[in-house]
């Protein structure tokens, strides 16, 4: 029995010491091992980057292989569902960047090697490393690749909605919105830019990239169909846009049109009111371009020379009556339909009545037609619509009794047949009959004077009259015969 438990003692020794030299020689072994990997040149067994197996591979090696990896990635843009732009990431500007690459790699290396402990847990566990790949970017490449001109669908714009304006019928209608497909490329170039930059910092190493554009980056119009603005102005144009002045200036015209009243418009919610100052301002332009009544007046004489008539004396002519024609114009507009017509002139004097114009051919406002008195050479001419209808030789006011005929250019106050000419006070009055009677200033005026024997030459020096214009009866009644009250009588030196 002694014996027997002596063996079995001896037994547990001898297996203890082979235990002992077994577990010795796989730590030789094991630390061999460690030794061996720990010196060599390549990743160790289970090593993995960002997922991807580095096992065995020197770091040249797996940056090659990561190289290859993430450059074969692609990026496709879609839009609706359907591809439009694809291609690889360097097409879009991004490319590894191969130094950093090789600096990450190599950390990985050294952490394997950190000490021994390092090493034994890498070599049990293996290592799963979690790195940013380091990429670089080339924006101006990105803006290439990524803009309107390469997506496949052709870019429409979007159209506000607008009034239209029937000519035929003279009405306004609004005409719908139309919605474009067109984009900002710097919003589809941001949106590339940030799945990008997410995409190369993950796992992302032979993936490829999907990137789906926003329906909200289409450029919308601003202006809608049933914009209450729009509505209200189409409602107001309607109420206008028929309105159009046409002036008469003899045969010549001027129109005040439809694009000139839009402008005239304060259109507010509910409506629109006419700019009063507008009207004005177009009164006071009428004024400027066509008054001729007052204004300095340069006259062409039969001779061919000018004279020019003073504005103080220059009665005959047009005036604009600017409230008055504020007020037709006013009207006009507000009826909604086409008017043709004068401006609304100041037509008669205020004392008498009498008119102080009689035709115009657009500026000009003789047109053709008046009375011609030359008092330096004693003559007259009467013109006509351009023609000549008489000239006669004249006796005009007497210069040595103070009495001359005012120079100046008056309208025909009116014409009378017969008349009786008094004048003077009761020491030397005269009352003189006469049968055709043209007054023009101040009791002066065109009459015969059968009692004259002669006229022209220098009998108005010392036997003038008493200011008319004395002329021959054949000429007196040809004048009386052609003329009216309002025609220009021009009477200079």
């Amino acid at each position: 029995m002694e014996n027997e438990g002596r063996t079995k003692k001896s037994k547990k020794k001898v297996a203890l010491i082979v235990l002992l030299v077994i577990v010795l020689a796989l730590l030789a072994a094991g630390g061999i091992y460690a030794k061996l990997q720990h010196d060599s040149d390549v990743y160790f067994a289970r090593t993995e980057l960002n997922g991807f197996d580095l096992s065995g591979l020197t770091p040249d090696q797996a940056v090659q292989t990561l190289l290859s990896a993430y450059s074969a990635s692609t990026v496709t843009i879609n839009e609706k569902g359907e591809e439009s732009i694809t291609g690889k990431l360097a097409d879009f500007g991004y490319s590894v960047d191969e130094d950093g690459l090789k600096r990450l790699l190599d950390k990985g290396y050294e952490m394997q090697r950190d000490g021994a402990v390092e090493t034994v847990k890498s070599l049990i566990t293996g290592n799963n490393f979690v790195m940013q790949v380091p990429f670089s970017a080339d924006m101006n490449a990105l803006k290439t690749q990524v803009c309107s001109a390469n997506l496949k669908e052709e870019r429409i714009p979007s159209e506000d909605a607008y009034l239209n304006l029937d000519e035929e019928s003279k009405t306004y209608s609004i005409v719908p919105e139309i919605y474009g497909n067109e984009i900002k490329d710097s919003d589809l170039q941001l949106l590339v830019k940030d799945s990008i930059d997410e995409f190369t910092t993950g796992n992302s190493a032979g993936e490829d990239l999907s990137i789906d554009m926003p329906e909200n980056f289409y450029i919308l119009p601003e202006v809608y169909a049933e914009d209450a603005d729009l509505v209200n102005t189409c409602d107001v144009y309607n109420q206008f846009c028929k309105a159009q002045v046409t002036y008469k200036f003899g045969s010549q015209t001027e129109v005040l049109g439809w694009d000139t009243i839009r402008e005239w418009l304060d259109i507010h919610q509910g409506g629109a009111d006419l700019i009063n100052d507008k009207l004005y301002e177009h009164a006071a332009d009428l004024a400027a371009r066509y008054n001729t009544r007052y204004h300095d007046r340069t006259f062409h004489t039969t001779y061919g020379n000018d004279v020019v008539i003073p504005g103080n004396l220059n009665e005959y002519g047009y005036t604009v009556d600017q409230d008055a024609e504020v007020a037709q114009l006013y009207d006009d507009i507000m009826s909604n339909a086409p008017v043709e017509r004068e401006p609304v002139y100041v037509s008669k004097t205020d004392s008498y009545g009498n008119p102080v114009y009689y035709a115009r051919e657009g500026r000009d406002d003789l047109a053709g037609t008046y009375v011609e008195v030359n008092l330096s050479a004693q003559h007259l001419w009467y013109y006509k619509n351009g023609g000549l209808v008489v000239e006669s030789d004249i006796v005009s006011g007497c210069v040595s009794k103070g009495r001359q005929t005012q120079t100046g250019c008056f309208p025909l106050a009116y014409k009378e047949s017969p008349s009786v000419l008094t004048g003077g006070n009761a020491a030397n009055g005269y009352s003189t009959k006469v049968q055709y009677w043209m007054p023009f200033y101040e009791g002066q005026g065109l009459h015969d004077a059968t009692w004259r024997g002669s006229f022209g030459g220098s009998i108005y020096q010392n036997n003038g009259s008493h200011g008319c214009v004395n002329l021959p009866y054949w000429a007196a009644e040809t004048i009386f015969n052609n003329i009216d009250a309002g025609v220009a009588i021009i009477i200079f030196k």
